[in-house]
């Protein structure tokens, strides 16, 4: 993604961004005036009431229903928090506002800084990582649309025929290969599939799929490294944002006026964000078994706590175990496509009965809506992983800029 600047464009956005507002102006009538002797009081107001937030924005998300976990909707949410919560974290620490000047160059702020700003690095992968998986979901799209059509296209009254089944039946088969994981690939490895998109010219890539084997064909076909290399790994990734995630100790936050806190609270909403996007979107060598566990005192504790063991109780259910991604739309096409494949038995007889061809035409309706939550979520969820990887680069860009100063930010 390129590291150039943009507009939020999410609504949730612009009110977070306007509530942050309301509560700085109620920060300033507590304090009398009174914040211009007192920059520290001043501060712990403000990261208290950011703090807060996040406990609302993680709590709303924690409510919702097992239906709702992991769908795009809710993914949508996700990402609309952390766009507030980045416009407030760098609202309060790069603000410098009222005549107040801070050295972050300052130890130990300097040190969470710093921290902080590698694991934005590493988000920034795991944002690319996102929006190959959202370009495989796509390609899924593809293969549904195909078998949608050729469905669909015998019209209202006009019996299917048997050239529409077989092509519906291989766009599904193809989808199929696509939908799983690879630890289940080498089960499959004796059907060939030529994967939607490709052009007829062959590529190097092509000639070792064909040359190497069964082996080198799963590789090609789980293959999500569009923005990242081949030997990346999401779950190695997700160790090294979480590593070392400790919360400040009391002197550090007194010498920081607090800052310490705001920048592991924004630390924490980092990495259960890109933990949650690996979760559910297809990525390259997934793993969630990183450990996540905030001191019990913050008051986003509870709900992020109880959001990451749901989420990892839901990987550990027997239909999501091998799946190549969480995410409910995912579980919805697997299962559709599947009950499709089912009825459209090779051996199934013409003409159809017609309770069986209305069998057909339900499914194919169920497929549809998959096939339209897909087309819409998809591209709402890349532009906001895009909105989040230029903030983070923009804040990133800020705050070594400040640092390498070694003076008060301007």
């Amino acid at each position: 993604m390129p590291a150039m600047d943009c507009p939020a464009s999410a609504p949730f956005a612009s009110l977070g961004r306007s509530i942050l507002s309301l509560r700085r102006e109620q920060v300033h009538s507590v304090d009398g005036g009174g914040h211009h002797d007192s920059p520290g009081g001043s501060y712990d107001l403000e990261i208290e009431a950011f703090q807060k937030h996040v406990a609302d924005i993680f709590l709303d998300l924690a409510s919702s229903s097992g239906d709702e976990l992991l769908s795009l909707p809710w993914l949508r949410e996700l990402l609309d928090g952390l766009l507030v919560c980045q416009d407030e974290f760098r609202g309060i620490l790069f603000g410098c506002r009222d005549g107040r000047k801070v050295d972050l160059s300052r130890p130990p702020l300097d040190r969470f800084l710093s921290d902080f700003f590698e694991r934005s690095v590493r988000a920034l992968d795991v944002c690319n990582a996102v929006r190959d998986g959202v370009d495989q979901m796509r390609q899924w799209r593809q293969h549904l649309e195909i078998a949608i059509a050729a469905l669909r296209g015998s019209g209202v009254g006009r019996p299917l025929g048997k050239g529409q089944i077989r092509r519906a039946c291989k766009a599904l088969n193809d989808l199929t290969l696509l939908l799983l994981d690879e630890k289940e690939a080498p089960c499959i490895l004796s059907l060939r599939n030529r994967s939607f998109g490709r052009s007829g010219k062959e590529t190097p890539q092509h000639r070792r799929v064909g040359s190497a084997g069964s082996a080198s064909s799963a590789g090609h076909y789980r293959s999500f490294s569009g923005s990242v290399s081949r030997s990346w790994s999401a779950a190695r990734q997700l160790q090294a944002i979480g590593n070392n995630l400790n919360a400040p100790r009391g002197n550090e936050v007194a010498a920081t006026n607090g800052l310490a806190v705001l920048v592991f609270t924004m630390s924490s909403v980092l990495f259960f964000v890109t933990w949650a996007l690996v979760a559910a979107i297809p990525c390259q060598d997934r793993g969630l078994q990183t450990h996540f566990s905030p001191p019990k005192h913050f008051p986003w504790a509870a709900s992020i706590t109880a959001l990451h063991e749901r989420i990892f109780e839901e990987s550990k259910k027997k239909d999501r175990r091998n799946s190549c991604g969480l995410l409910k739309e995912i579980l919805v096409t697997e299962k559709c496509s599947r009950q499709l494949l089912e009825l459209l038995d090779p051996e199934i007889e013409f003409p159809l009965t017609e309770e069986k061809e209305k069998e057909l035409r339900q499914g194919v309706g169920e497929l549809a809506e998959v096939c339209d939550s897909l087309k819409e979520g998809l591209n709402t969820l890349e532009r906001q992983v895009r909105d989040i990887f230029l903030r983070i680069v923009r804040s990133r860009t800020e705050g070594l800029d400040c640092l390498s100063k070694s003076h008060h930010c301007d």
